[in-house]
C-alpha cells in the first residue's frame, strides 16, 4: 500500500475518508476519541499545501439528511484541533459541496455532510453505490483512507471511491494495521485476551479464532452470561442468548482440549433493576457468586473476586487484546469491573492493545491515560473482522 507520503499533494484536492462517528448528546461530542485520532493526518496534508476534503459517516440515518445526525459539531471540533477554520458542506455531493470544495486554497480544510445521507453510500446495489462514488470522486483529486472503524464495510467512500482515484492510506490506518499484525503474525507470549460487551453473538467468530492463537481468554460483560448458562448455572433475568448456549459449550470444550485457559466470572454484581445511566441514581447493588445469580435478579458487572482473579490473569502477559466492558461502565456502581481490567493492563508489562469501540471509550470515560496503553484502536468492528481473518473491504480497496 502507498502512504501519504509517497503522493504529491501540494495544491491537490485530497478526499480523506475519516471517521468522525463520535457519539453526541444533543449537539455536543462526548468523546472526540476519533476525531483526535485522524487530526495528525490531516495537518501533514495541510502541511504539506493540500486541499482536505474530509468525509465521514455519523450514526446511522436512514439515506436521507436528519438534523440529529449532522457531522457539523464535528467539524468545529476538528477544526479547534487542527488551530485553523475548518469550512462545512451542508451536503455530499449537491451544490454545497462542489462550491465549498472548488474554494479551498491550498492549506484549507472542509468537511462534508454525514455520507450517510445519501442512499448511495450504504446502498448493496453496485450501480448505485458506483454512482455516488463518481460524483464523489468529481470533488477531488486524490484519495486518502484514513477511517478505520469503516474499513469492514463495503460502502461507496470506503471502497467505490478509491478505485477511482489515486489512492494511498493514511497514517492512523498504516498504524493500526501494522497494530493488528502483532496479534496476528509477531504474538510475544502468553496472549491474553478480554472480551466484553452485550452480546456473545457479535464475538463468536472471533472466539473461533481466538481459541486457535490465544494462551488465555477471560470474558466479562453480558456475553458471560451465555457462557454461564452454558456450565449449567442459573443467570436469572441477566442478558442471555439462548440460541448461542450450544455454541459457547463446544467453543468451552475445544479450549480445554487445546489447553487454552478459558476463564469466566467468579462472581457478579447484580441488580432486580437495571440502573439509571441519565441521573446516575446510586444502585445498590448485590455481590453473589457467579453460579448462585437469584432469579429475579440481573447480572451488570463482574465482581471483586473476579477483578482480583482476570488481573492476575494479565500481570505475566506478553501481549493483551481487550474488546468490550466489563459492565455497565456509564454507571458508576457498575464501573468497577472495567477500570480493574483497564488497571491491570496499565500494570502489566504487556504490550497492550484495547480493541476500540465500548472499550476506548470507557477508558476515556473512566479518566485513565490514554497514552499509558499500546494502542487504542478507533474500530472496534473492524479489528474483530482483522481479527477473525475476513478481508476488510476498505483495505483490499488501498491495495496499489
Amino acid at each position: 500500500m502507498k502512504t501519504i507520503d509517497d503522493l504529491q499533494v501540494a495544491g491537490q484536492r485530497v478526499f480523506v475518508r475519516a471517521d468522525l462517528n463520535v457519539p453526541l448528546d444533543g449537539t455536543t461530542i462526548t468523546d472526540d476519541g476519533r476525531i483526535r485520532a485522524v487530526a495528525p493526518t490531516i495537518a501533514k496534508l495541510v502541511e504539506r499545501g493540500a486541499r482536505v476534503i474530509v468525509a465521514s459517516h455519523l450514526g446511522r440515518p436512514k439515506g436521507a439528511p436528519d438534523p440529529a445526525f449532522s457531522l457539523a459539531p464535528a467539524a468545529a471540533r476538528l477544526g479547534e484541533i487542527l488551530g485553523q477554520d475548518v469550512a462545512f458542506a451542508a451536503d455530499t455531493v449537491g451544490e454545497s459541496a462542489r462550491s465549498v470544495t472548488a474554494g479551498l486554497a491550498d492549506g484549507q480544510v472542509a468537511v462534508l455532510e454525514n455520507l450517510r445521507f445519501n442512499a448511495g453510500e450504504t446502498s448493496k446495489d453496485d450501480a448505485e453505490r458506483g454512482a455516488f462514488a463518481e460524483q464523489l470522486a468529481g470533488l477531488a483529486d486524490l484519495y486518502v483512507g484514513d477511517g478505520f472503524g469503516a474499513v469492514h464495510r463495503k460502502h461507496a467512500s470506503v471502497y467505490d471511491l478509491p478505485k477511482r482515484l489515486p489512492h494511498a492510506v493514511g497514517d492512523l490506518i498504516a498504524t493500526e494495521v501494522g497494530v493488528l499484525k502483532k496479534l496476528t503474525e509477531d504474538v510475544k507470549r502468553p496472549y491474553v485476551v478480554a472480551l466484553g460487551g452485550a452480546k456473545v453473538s457479535d464475538k463468536l467468530a472471533v472466539i473461533d479464532q481466538l481459541i486457535e492463537k490465544a494462551d488465555r481468554i477471560l470474558v466479562g460483560g453480558g456475553m458471560a452470561y451465555t457462557f454461564l448458562k452454558a456450565k449449567g448455572h442459573e443467570v436469572g433475568i441477566s442478558l442471555l442468548q439462548e440460541d448461542q448456549v450450544p455454541v459457547c459449550l463446544e467453543y468451552l470444550a475445544r479450549a480445554e482440549k487445546r489447553g487454552v485457559e478459558f476463564v469466566l466470572p467468579v462472581d457478579v454484581l447484580v441488580s432486580a433493576e437495571f440502573p439509571d445511566l441519565k441521573t446516575k441514581a446510586p444502585a445498590h447493588p448485590d455481590t453473589v457468586a457467579a453460579d448462585a445469580i437469584p432469579a429475579d435478579k440481573e447480572g451488570l458487572d463482574i465482581g471483586p473476586k473476579t477483578r482480583e482473579l482476570y488481573a492476575a490473569k494479565l500481570a505475566d502477559a506478553g501481549t493483551v487484546f481487550w474488546n468490550g466492558p466489563m459492565g455497565v461502565f456509564e454507571h458508576p456502581d457498575y464501573a468497577g469491573g472495567t477500570q480493574a481490567v483497564a488497571q491491570a493492563l496499565l500494570d502489566s508489562p504487556a504490550f497492550t492493545v484495547v480493541g476500540g469501540g465500548d472499550s476506548a471509550a470507557a477508558v476515556r470515560l473512566l479518566g485513565f491515560d490514554e497514552t499509558a496503553f499500546g494502542h487504542i484502536s478507533t474500530g472496534g468492528g473492524a479489528s474483530l473482522e482483522y481479527l477473525e481473518g475476513k478481508t476488510l473491504p476498505g483495505l483490499a480497496a488501498l491495495e496499489d
